[in-house]
């Protein structure tokens, strides 16, 4: 499997992503080394990625992690996404769990989740699909004849941090990604939006690994990552109930947090992280 996402991405190069004046700098970057498992089927990715990172010796103590790595399946037993909800992972999809070098101050790095969600965002628009993101951790796209707001999930998202005493080791990011699987219902797959010759799932495994060096390179500049994810955001039509008053929102704050407004109280909904 391995050998045949590193085949696809050196035969058909990524999509290219020529910076404009409303995104500047986001032109795409060279690949870098990854260390990479693949297996037909597991119980979860995020369980195999825990494994590897606690049998590796170099990693004892406070040591960062030198390089990415990445476990992909083709297939999950009992894949989870956020708050431990099972997450539908049949052949087909792109179920992949990754660790990224992130910089040691998380506090002034940009939040991995909304790093990776532009940068997945920006490789599935270069094939033209107006994407949106669902704060904290969901990509949408609009779907026809739909009811709610009329937008279908497309990915998810599970971020987390592996902090030691205040200070970031690395950065954990679980990928879902409907490709030629089908789609459970409220959601769609990319064979149905682009055709099941362009929906490979070796090839979006390459996309996802592009998306998360675009997220690795940018972390150091949070403003950039928030900017573009705000202008991506898909907000509810109606109010968000929080405390026995509705609050409607209104945008990103700096650190990526949703801000919610109520006549003129502000409050920021921040994406947890457990420690990895």
């Amino acid at each position: 499997m391995i050998g045949a996402i590193g085949a696809l991405r050196r035969r058909r190069p990524l999509a290219p992503l020529a910076p404009t004046e409303a995104q500047p700098e986001l032109a795409p970057l060279e690949p870098v080394s990854w260390r990479l498992r693949g297996l037909p089927v597991c119980a979860s990715t995020e369980t195999e990625l825990d494994r590897w990172l606690a049998r590796d010796p170099r990693l004892a103590g406070d040591a960062p992690l030198p390089a990415p790595r990445a476990v992909i399946a083709r297939r999950q037993r009992f894949g989870r996404g956020q708050q431990g909800r099972p997450w539908c992972s049949p052949a087909g999809g792109v179920w992949l769990s990754a660790a990224l070098p992130w910089p040691a101050q998380a506090a002034t790095a940009a939040a991995p989740g909304l790093a990776v969600a532009v940068g997945l965002c920006l490789r599935l628009e270069a094939r033209g699909l107006p994407v949106r993101l669902k704060w904290p951790n969901d990509l949408l796209l609009p779907g026809v004849g739909l009811g709610g707001d009329g937008h279908r999930k497309l990915a998810g998202l599970l971020p987390r941090l592996r902090l030691r005493g205040g200070t970031c080791r690395w950065a954990r990011v679980g990928v879902g990604l409907n490709a030629s699987n089908r789609a459970p219902e409220g959601a769609v797959a990319l064979a149905e939006l682009l055709g099941a010759g362009r929906a490979d799932p070796r090839l979006w495994c390459g996309e996802v690994l592009a998306a998360l060096e675009w997220a690795m390179a940018w972390a150091g500049r949070p403003q950039e990552v928030c900017r573009q994810a705000e202008r991506r955001l898909h907000l509810p039509d109606g109010p968000i109930p929080l405390d026995g008053l509705d609050w409607r929102p209104a945008g990103l704050a700096a650190d990526g947090g949703l801000r919610l407004v109520h006549g003129t109280a502000e409050r920021v909904l921040r994406r947890g992280f457990g420690a990895g």
